[in-house]
């Protein structure tokens, strides 16, 4: 079951309320709500990039920024006392700075931008620096030949147009059928209309070009990456799945924004278009990676986002990558 237009509309504003409101004053409250958990007062950073090997693949995340995000307004399914607890044992404190991720996949010739972050759409105090981390790696934007997509919501699809051009002029984008046309080609659906018009204005430009791909079920989409859709946080999120020489990862898009619902899986987000179906998705897919040992890489987990998931049941655990800055061959 989806939400009515109202509760979505709501949704969406109040998304942007808690990103813009907080991000502008997170300086000044920082110390404050840091204190009870010993949390240093961060600052800005350069650009940042972190690079590793998944068979004959280079993998990069790129972080696109933080957004600070009220938990006590956006999580569904627990009160504000077991959110704050949840968080304490993480030493976390409300609100709290979310990662906004996104990965560059070069394989072979190819190149593969997995999400885009926000562009502009989050002002220009907030996030927005997927073009410098790029820019890092020393790619620019025309070099791209694919964009995958994991869901058409603002803070993946946002990079795709900036001041009304397109930024990966090359590149074919592919995301699930599903999202494709409930945000962007069923004008009788029943998404939010500030979420259709970032759609039109971000994805239309590809989309008139010819440069959109949908899929459903599971697909290969590049050689060595593969689509799945698995809806409910939108009707067509998707995971990819990249294969190279006996190893792969897993990028899983948002079934986990908080390290608390590792912690209870039962947790959902205003965000969820279908919080049932969305928890159902999550506790699935947590139970297969823990089980198979997979690497994952997620866009709101904290910067890199890669990693694994321990734990069984109801309670699960977040197991960063091991860093490591050492030549590789």
């Amino acid at each position: 079951m989806f939400f009515n237009s109202s509760k979505k509309s709501l949704r969406h504003k109040l998304w942007f309320a808690i990103v813009t409101g907080l991000a502008s004053t997170a300086a000044l409250h920082a110390p404050a709500f840091a204190a009870s958990v010993n949390q240093p007062v961060t600052v800005s950073q350069i650009p940042t990039v972190y690079s590793f090997k998944v068979g004959a693949a280079k993998v990069s995340a790129l972080s696109d920024g933080t957004a600070a995000l009220d938990l006590h307004k956006l999580l569904k399914g627990a009160s504000e006392k077991k959110i704050d607890g949840l968080l304490d044992s993480d030493f976390l404190s409300n609100p709290v700075h979310t990662s906004i991720n996104a990965y560059l996949v070069q394989i072979g010739d190819r190149k593969v931008l997995i999400d885009t972050g926000t562009g502009d759409l989050f002002g220009p105090e907030t996030a927005g620096k997927l073009p410098g981390a790029l820019a890092a790696l020393g790619v620019a934007p025309d070099q791209i030949d694919d964009v995958l997509i994991t869901h058409a919501h603002t803070d993946h699809i946002g990079g795709l147009v900036r001041d009304g051009k397109i930024m990966f002029p090359k590149a074919t984008v592919h995301l699930g059928q599903p999202d494709l046309d409930f945000f962007l080609r069923d004008s009788e659906s029943s998404a939010d209309a500030s979420l259709k018009k970032e759609a039109s204005e971000m994805l239309g430009p590809y989309d008139k070009a010819g440069k959109v791909a949908g899929f459903t079920g599971t697909a290969e989409i590049t050689p060595g990456i593969a689509g799945t859709v698995h809806p409910g946080h939108t009707p067509g999120s998707a995971f990819y799945t990249l294969e190279s020489e006996g190893q792969k990862i897993t990028f899983v898009g948002d079934i986990v924004h908080s390290a608390v619902q590792f912690q209870d899986p039962e947790i959902t987000i205003i965000f969820d278009t279908d919080q049932k179906v969305a928890e159902e998705t999550r506790q699935a897919a947590f139970k297969e990676i823990a089980t198979e040992r997979e690497l994952i890489a997620a866009p709101h987990l904290p910067f890199p986002g890669v990693g694994y998931i321990r734990g069984s049941g109801k309670e699960y655990e977040w197991s960063p990558l091991n860093y490591a800055d050492w030549p590789s061959k």
